[in-house]
C-alpha cells in the first residue's frame, strides 16, 4: 500500500461568525454549518476567578448554576436533558466562565427551556452549595497532597505574586465561609448583560437563532462592565517549596512575557513547540528519551485575559531533580546559540497547523477558536494569520526570540519536593511547604 502525500496546507481559513449587537449589549456570534443537525450555543461571561471578591466563589457560582433554578432542581435538569440527549458543561478560568449547551436541532426547544432556567434564574440552594463546598474542600486538600498541585500553584505565585488575581491561592477551610448569599451576589454582580456575549453554531435556522436572542437579551444590562483590581506583578527568580514525603519533584520554569495580541506571541508558540510542546520535542527525547528522568514533559505559551507567560513543566524522580534542570536549561541555551535545522523545524510546523485543523475539524471546533479570537479582540482572520506567521518562521527567528525571550536570568524557576543540589549559577528562594 502506497502512502498519500503529506500536504501542508499554505492557508487555513475559518468562517467569520455573523455579528449582532443586541437591544441590552449582549454580543452574539453566529456561526451556520447546516450539514450537520446539532446547535451548541456558549455564553461566556467575564466572571473567572479573577473577578470574584470572596475565594473560591467564583468556581462556586459557575458549578452550582445547574444545580437548581425556579422551576427545576438538579435532578430535573439532568433528567430532561439526558431525555433528549443534550448536554450541559461549565468551564471556569482566571478570567471567564464558558456555560455551554449542545443537543439536537429537533430537540433544541427542549433543551433551551433547561438552559434559559439555568442561565437566568438560579437559585443555589443551601443544601446544594453545603454539599459542593464540603467536597471541595475534600477534593483541594487531597490534591494539594501532590506535588504537580503544588508547583502550579506556587509557580503562578512566584510570576505574579500573592496578591495578584492570577497568582493568589487560598486555603482549603475558606470553602467553610462560603454562603449562597456570596454566590447570589457574585451572579447578580456579573452574569449580566454588560459582562457576557453569545457564540451559537450548527443548524441554525430562524427559531433557533430568535430563542437564543431571547435568552440573551433577558439578561441585565448594568450598564457598566465590572473589572477586577490588578496590581502590578511581583516576580520571584527562584521558589523551591520542601515536600518530604514526596518520591518525585515537580518543575516548573518559565517567564511572564504577553498576550497573545503581542506580535511576538505566535512566534513564541513555535519556540514553545521546539522546546517541548510534541512527542519529538528536545526536551522530550532529552529528559525521557536519553536520560529516562521523566514520562512526560511540556512546554507552552499561556494565555490570559491581561497577561501570558511560557511554561515549561515536567515531573522527575527526586535524585535526578538537579539533572532535569540541568538539562532544561542546557536545551535553552542551544536554542539560543544554535539554528534549529530545517528538517525539525518543519516537523514542528506540520504539527502546529494539523493540530490546528484537528481543532477546526467540525462546527464545535469552530466555535472553540471563535470565542478565543474574541476573547483577544480579534475576528477569525486571525488564525489564519498565526498559519502564515508560523509557515513563514525560520531558523533565525528561532534563535533570535530564544535570545530575547529565554535569557537564564529572566527565568522563573519553580520546583516542589525533596532538597537537591542545585545546579550552578541558581540561587533558590526557599518557601515553606
Amino acid at each position: 500500500m502506497k502512502q498519500p502525500p503529506l500536504i501542508i496546507p499554505d492557508r487555513v481559513d475559518v468562517p467569520a461568525a455573523v455579528e449582532q449587537t443586541l437591544a441590552n449589549g449582549v454580543k452574539l456570534y453566529m456561526l451556520a454549518c447546516d450539514e450537520f443537525e446539532v446547535v451548541r450555543m456558549t455564553f461566556v461571561f467575564h466572571a473567572g476567578v479573577s473577578m470574584q471578591k470572596k475565594p473560591f466563589t467564583a468556581s462556586a457560582t459557575a458549578n452550582l448554576l445547574g444545580e437548581g433554578t425556579v422551576a427545576f432542581d438538579s435532578v430535573e435538569i439532568a433528567e430532561r436533558l439526558d431525555y433528549y440527549g443534550s448536554w450541559f458543561d461549565v468551564n471556569i478560568d482566571r478570567d471567564y466562565v464558558y456555560v455551554t449547551f449542545c443537543s439536537l436541532r429537533k430537540f433544541f426547544a427542549q433543551t433551551a427551556e433547561v438552559a434559559e432556567q439555568i442561565i437566568l434564574h438560579p437559585v443555589f440552594p443551601e443544601k446544594e452549595v453545603a454539599t459542593y463546598c464540603a467536597k471541595r474542600r475534600q477534593q483541594l486538600a487531597v490534591e494539594r497532597r501532590k506535588v504537580d498541585t503544588v508547583v502550579r500553584e506556587a509557580f503562578a505565585k512566584a510570576l505574579f505574586g500573592a496578591e495578584h488575581p492570577y497568582g493568589t491561592s487560598s486555603e482549603e477551610r475558606c470553602y467553610d465561609d462560603i454562603r449562597r448569599d456570596d454566590l447570589a451576589e457574585l451572579y447578580a454582580r456579573l452574569y449580566t448583560a454588560d459582562n457576557c456575549f453569545v457564540v451559537c453554531s450548527g443548524r441554525l435556522d430562524e427559531s433557533v437563532v430568535e430563542r437564543v436572542k431571547g435568552m440573551a437579551q433577558a439578561l441585565p444590562a448594568m450598564g457598566i462592565r465590572d473589572e477586577a483590581a490588578f496590581p502590578p506583578p511581583s516576580t520571584r527568580h527562584r521558589v523551591h517549596v520542601g515536600f518530604p514525603s514526596a518520591v518525585q519533584s515537580a518543575i516548573r520554569i518559565g517567564r511572564m512575557l504577553f498576550d497573545r495580541r503581542h506580535p511576538d506571541f505566535v512566534g513564541m508558540q513555535v519556540v514553545a513547540t521546539v522546546l517541548g510542546g510534541y512527542f519529538g520535542s528536545r526536551l522530550m527525547q532529552n529528559l525521557r528519551g536519553r536520560h529516562g528522568y521523566t514520562y512526560g514533559v511540556m512546554a507552552a505559551m499561556v494565555n490570559f485575559d491581561r497577561a501570558g507567560y511560557l511554561a515549561i513543566a515536567t515531573q522527575v524522580a527526586s535524585e535526578h531533580t538537579a539533572d532535569a534542570l540541568r538539562e532544561i536549561y542546557a536545551e535553552i541555551e542551544r536554542l539560543r546559540e544554535e539554528l534549529v535545522p530545517q528538517e525539525e523545524l518543519s516537523i514542528v510546523k506540520r504539527m502546529m497547523i494539523g493540530e490546528m485543523m484537528r481543532i477546526l475539524d467540525g462546527p464545535f471546533g469552530v466555535a472553540d477558536v471563535t470565542i478565543e479570537n474574541i476573547l483577544c479582540g480579534m475576528d477569525n482572520s486571525a488564525t489564519a494569520e498565526a498559519v502564515d506567521t508560523i509557515l513563514s518562521t525560520t531558523p533565525e527567528d528561532i534563535r533570535r526570540l530564544a535570545r530575547q525571550y529565554l535569557a537564564r536570568e529572566d527565568l522563573v524557576e519553580t520546583v516542589v519536593g525533596q532538597p537537591f543540589a542545585e545546579p550552578e549559577g541558581s540561587a533558590a528562594e526557599p518557601a515553606a511547604r
